[in-house]
């Protein structure tokens, strides 16, 4: 999706993320690695939340008391994102960054360098060649101290390149007399890229529905792949997991790519 769509989006993203079951899940996980690096470090660990969205992770760290940053590219987004941090009465540092100028636009920052960074929600993808991606993984670098690390949850595209399924499970939610369906499916393009598609079909009761599309093109990152570009821009003790941590990563069966890498 192009900015502009992601600004569209930002008005129904939180309807499209069941957050509750989401943060209940992956937060342990997250938590688990901050505990690991505060043990390395004399201060309380600081997190940037990378293409942070409407900035759930980093509010609930901040909940937790951490120091929480997020970036993203979307100016609506991020006005969703504050929007959240106000209602949950969290101080959270939201700024207009994309991939690649993470360094440049938070150094002058209080949190700055931090010692956690966030890359979830299959947002690397999005960076449509092996440079751009291979430039963001050096900025992450740029922006951790030493020991510091990153968590990268994409889908796992070892296994949709292999397999080719388009479809994805279907997402709703109900407020009221209103009624959002999510339909997520992918199209495999010819130069190697994928498309995914989201459908958004809103209606009130006894109403027609209503119904949008967003594209946005992904490259097909792949475990390998990751890994190496990860060792590439200077990490170390890279490791793989399906589903934060719970789940080993099986190339052929696992919905999730997880990593876990350090800052030499």
């Amino acid at each position: 999706m192009s900015i502009e769509a992601y600004d569209d989006f930002s008005q129904d993203y939180d309807r499209y993320v069941d957050w509750q079951a989401r943060l209940e899940a992956e937060m342990p996980f997250i938590l688990a690695n901050l505990r690991e690096i505060e043990g390395t470090s004399p201060r309380t660990a600081r997190v940037l939340d990378t293409a942070c969205g409407s900035g759930m992770h980093a509010i609930e760290l901040a909940k937790q008391g951490y120091a929480a940053c997020g970036s993203d590219a979307s100016p609506g987004m991020l006005a969703k994102a504050r929007e959240n941090a106000q209602a949950a009465g969290v101080k959270v540092t939201f700024l207009e960054s994309a991939f690649g100028s993470l360094a440049r636009d938070f150094h002058a920052e209080p949190e700055f360098p931090f010692d956690l960074i966030l890359c979830l929600g299959n947002s690397l993808p999005h960076l449509l060649t092996l440079k751009q991606i291979q430039a963001a993984l050096w900025d992450f670098a740029n922006c951790l101290r030493p020991g510091g690390g990153v968590i990268i949850q994409d889908r796992n595209f070892d296994a949709i390149v292999e397999i080719k399924e388009r479809w994805m499970e279907p997402q709703s939610r109900r407020e009221g007399s209103q009624e959002w369906v999510f339909l997520r499916f992918y199209d495999f393009d010819h130069d190697g890229l994928i498309t995914f598609n989201i459908a958004r079909l809103q209606r009130s009761e006894k109403g027609n529905w209503q119904q949008r599309i967003s594209t946005t093109r992904l490259y097909p990152l792949k475990q390998e792949t990751l890994a190496g570009l990860l060792e590439d821009s200077g990490f170390s003790g890279i490791a793989s997991h399906g589903f934060m941590g719970t789940q080993p990563f099986l190339p052929t069966a696992s919905d999730n790519l997880v990593i876990t890498a350090r800052r030499k």
